[in-house]
C-alpha cells in the first residue's frame, strides 16, 4: 500500500447473533476494507467516538427500535458529512438515510462500498 494511503473504514451496527455480522465483515474485509463493529446503538456511539475518521456507518434496520429517524439524526450528529448505509431485509429505500441494500446479500453492499470508495485492492 503506498505510503499515506489508508483504506476505507466502516463501522457496521448490527446486533446480535453475531453470525449475520460474521459473514458481512469477513466478506468486507476479504475486499480489503477496514471493519469496527458495534453489536447495540451503545456500541455504535463509543465507535463512532472512538473512530471519527470512519468513511461511513452501515446500520442494520433492527437496531433503529427506538426510531430510526432518530437514530440517523444521532449518527449524522457524530459522523457529519459521511454516509449511512441502511441494511434491511426488504433493502426499501429510506428517504433518512444514504443508501439501502439488502442484508441477505453482502456482495451488494462490498459492490456499494467499492462504487462509494473506490477499490482498495488497487492501492499499490
Amino acid at each position: 500500500m503506498a505510503k499515506g494511503v489508508r483504506r476505507p473504514v466502516f463501522i457496521i451496527a448490527e446486533p446480535e447473533p453475531e453470525q449475520a455480522l460474521s459473514a458481512r465483515k469477513l466478506v468486507i474485509e476479504t475486499a480489503k476494507f477496514n471493519v469496527i463493529t458495534a453489536h447495540s446503538v451503545e456500541e455504535l456511539f463509543t465507535s463512532l467516538a472512538d473512530f471519527p475518521s470512519a468513511d461511513a456507518v452501515v446500520l442494520h434496520i433492527s437496531l433503529a427500535k427506538g426510531g430510526l429517524e432518530k437514530l440517523v439524526k444521532r449518527i449524522r450528529l457524530a459522523l457529519p458529512g459521511k454516509p449511512i448505509i441502511l441494511l434491511s431485509p426488504s433493502a426499501s429505500p429510506s428517504r433518512l438515510t444514504d443508501y439501502a441494500v439488502s442484508s441477505h446479500d453482502p456482495q451488494e453492499l462490498v459492490q456499494l462500498l467499492r462504487d462509494l470508495f473506490g477499490d482498495p485492492r488497487k492501492i499499490a
